[in-house]
């Protein structure tokens, strides 16, 4: 990893662990699933608001690492608004960057996600980034009210 793309993460993770953008419990969500990380104590629950097959809102709650706060926090912004499909789509290739390093389609912009490009670098961390995006999942397929990453 550059210089320049470790200042960004950096930059990035450090501005959204501390400042995480829609930490709240939504009041009625339409769908929401808990993430449980056993080996770093990740814990967190993420809500989605469905409106006509679009989340209309997605927030989360919970402790954790900085990379999962980060991930999760960047994870409502980047979805917020997007039909079902589509954040599943994103969610594929987040997933496939973050575990190989490398860009799945050039049809899904990750836009600031490919901060995490270098995550796969560090094995026992992609189990930090992808818990929000796990619980969103289960969230959306309604199938499984908690995930966990053991």
């Amino acid at each position: 990893m550059s210089g320049n793309l470790r200042d960004l993460y950096r930059d990035v993770v450090l501005d959204h662990s501390k400042h995480p953008r829609h930490f709240r419990a939504l009041s009625e969500p339409a769908r929401k699933a808990e993430g449980y990380n056993p080996l770093c104590g990740d814990q967190l629950t993420v809500y989605v608001d469905l409106s006509d097959d679009v989340l209309a809102a997605v927030a989360f709650q919970g402790v954790g690492c900085a990379l999962c706060l980060a991930s999760a926090s960047l994870m409502t912004e980047r979805l917020r608004g997007r039909r079902r499909g589509e954040a599943a789509e994103v969610a594929e290739a987040f997933r496939v960057l973050v575990t190989t390093g490398l860009q799945a389609s050039s049809a899904v912009d990750l836009g600031e996600l490919t901060v995490f490009t270098g995550a796969h670098e560090f094995p026992s961390r992609i189990k930090c980034v992808l818990l929000a995006w796990q619980a969103l999942l289960a969230a959306l397929d309604g199938s499984a009210a908690s995930v966990s990453t053991e």
